[in-house]
This record gives C-alpha cells, sequence and structure tokens, in this order.
C-alpha cells in the first residue's frame, strides 16, 4: 500500500492544481501552507513523480499532474458520494424495507402505517409481504424480511418483540343486535347464539376453542371463514356476532359494529414489532417500527 495516496494528500494536490498556488490552496482547505507542502511532497514520493515544478513565484504542473488530477478527483467524488449515501441511509432517508403482517393486519393496519411512513420517507422503498399466520415465523427467524407485524402464538426461540397494540378477542356485532351486557360478555353468555369466526387451524381460532373449553361452554358457530376481515364483514352483514380481535374496529370503517369484551377468560391478542434476535434494524426499518410503536399503539 506504500504507493496509495490518503484523502488529505489528494484533496491538497487538487486545490493546488486548481489554484495554483500554496497560499489560497492553503486557505481553501484550512491549512497553513508549510502543512499543505508537505501534503504535496507526501504524495510525490508515494507515487514517485512530481507534481509541480517549484520556483520561489509559482507552481507548474507537470505532465504526470495532469494525468493523475482525473484520477484524484474520481476519487474524491466517489468518497463524497459515499459519506453522502451513508449520511442519507443513517438518517432513513433512503433504503429499502421489507416488512411480513399477517393478512389481517396487511389489509387493515398497515395501509395507514405505510402512508404515514411514506410522507416522512418518501425515498425508502417498501415491501409488504402478507402471509399466513403460519408463514409469520418463518419469513422472520429465515431473514426473508426486515422484521414482523403480528401476533406470536407463544414465545419463540430466536425472536424477539416489541408489542404496541395490547390487543384481546372480543364478540364483534352490530350495534342492534340484542346480546348480554354493555361493553363485557362471557363466554358462558355466547351459549345459544349462531357465532361468526375463523376456521379451525386459522389465526385466533385455537385460541378461541381453548377458552371455550375453559369455561365449558360449547360455542354455536354458524360461519367458518379464512380470514378475519371477512368475518368481520359478515358481522357488518348482520349475519351475527364475530369473534375477533377487538383493535380490528381501529382500522375497519363499521360505525354499526360495536365490541365487547370476552371475558372468564380473557384471551390477549396482542400485536407486536417482531425481529431475529441479534440482528439490528437499519435505520430506515427502525424508523418504521418506532413509528408503528409511537403512532398506531392502542393500550
Amino acid at each position: 500500500m506504500r504507493g496509495v495516496p490518503s484523502v488529505r494528500q489528494l484533496r491538497a494536490f487538487a486545490a493546488v492544481y486548481h489554484s495554483g498556488q500554496l497560499s489560497s490552496a492553503a486557505a481553501s482547505l484550512s491549512l497553513t501552507q508549510p502543512a499543505v507542502s508537505v501534503l504535496l511532497r507526501e504524495l510525490e514520493a508515494r507515487l514517485g513523480v512530481r507534481l509541480f515544478d517549484r520556483t520561489t513565484r509559482s507552481l507548474q504542473r507537470t505532465e504526470a499532474a495532469n494525468e493523475a488530477i482525473a484520477y484524484a478527483e474520481r476519487v474524491l467524488a466517489e468518497l463524497d458520494a459515499l459519506g453522502t449515501g451513508m449520511a442519507e441511509l443513517a438518517a432513513g432517508r433512503r433504503g429499502r424495507v421489507r416488512i411480513a403482517a399477517t393478512s389481517t393486519i396487511a389489509q387493515t393496519l398497515m395501509p395507514k402505517a405505510l402512508r404515514r411512513y411514506l410522507d416522512l420517507h418518501p425515498d425508502v422503498k417498501v415491501a409488504i409481504e402478507d402471509c399466513a399466520p403460519g408463514q409469520f415465523v418463518e419469513k422472520v427467524l429465515g431473514e426473508q424480511v426486515d422484521f414482523g407485524v403480528g401476533t406470536l402464538q407463544a414465545r419463540t426461540p430466536g425472536l424477539d418483540q416489541r408489542v404496541f397494540v395490547h390487543d384481546h378477542l372480543a364478540v364483534i356485532a352490530d350495534r342492534d343486535l340484542r346480546l348480554p351486557g354493555t361493553d363485557r360478555i362471557t363466554w358462558r353468555q355466547l351459549a345459544g347464539h349462531p357465532l361468526i369466526t375463523v376456521k379451525p387451524g386459522y389465526g385466533v381460532r385455537s385460541s378461541i376453542d381453548i377458552a371455550a373449553a375453559t369455561a365449558g361452554v360449547r360455542l354455536d358457530i354458524a360461519y367458518e371463514v379464512t380470514l378475519l376481515t371477512t368475518a368481520l364483514a359478515m358481522a357488518a352483514s348482520g349475519l351475527g356476532p364475530a369473534l375477533l380481535p377487538a383493535s380490528i374496529l381501529a382500522h375497519a370503517d363499521h360505525t354499526r359494529l360495536v365490541a365487547r369484551r370476552l371475558m372468564r377468560p380473557t384471551v390477549a391478542r396482542n400485536i407486536a414489532v417482531v425481529t431475529r434476535q441479534g440482528r439490528s434494524l437499519s435505520p430506515a426499518a427502525a424508523a418504521f417500527a418506532d413509528l408503528l410503536v409511537r403512532e398506531f399503539a392502542i393500550a
């Protein structure tokens, strides 16, 4: 590496080359003239050529200097571009963010969050990968995405989570539908009511079945669907009450629907930013995660 010049030497060379004077070059670099002279001599020693013919009154560019200036300016331009590019990445102004989101969250929460994020970071490219709950953990663990937004069924080795929506299962129904209670209802009080929920093996169904068994009640499931948003739409059409996470109403345009918290037992259904342990987020991805926690939190 003996012949590789330093950045300071290249900047001194370019300044002297264009100004033709040590004094002007020194002023532009905020250095003393002796310091610029030393940098030039060091550069010439490294390159093994003379760049300027010096007299007591002037500096004359040599043929080597005329050839070297193109290389020097290209290197300096690339370094400046590197600094600018890294500064933009560090500030989250540029980059690419990949997010896995379970289907319901991708349809309800993420469109609003994405619109808000792009208003603040218009030059960042964001890809939302909507997926089934069974694929969610695999995508985050496999580092196919920067992070996920969803619900972990249980503590998962290798994953960390930042919960920002503290949710629970609820009965969501048309406000005119006659159900016991006001803002709360027990699992036993659901007996005899035809219900809407997801099929076995999908999303919240296992939590619903476990809670019903714990309460000792046999649920009358009238309609089984694949997506939570489908169950919500059916409830909005008056087909009956749906068993869903309460937060789904916060991002849905169904003004006639109300949610009643399911009790005895209460079933938590939290939404979190899920990341791979030991992996840091890029500034752009971290900014999206922080926005979710800051602006879309539900206690």
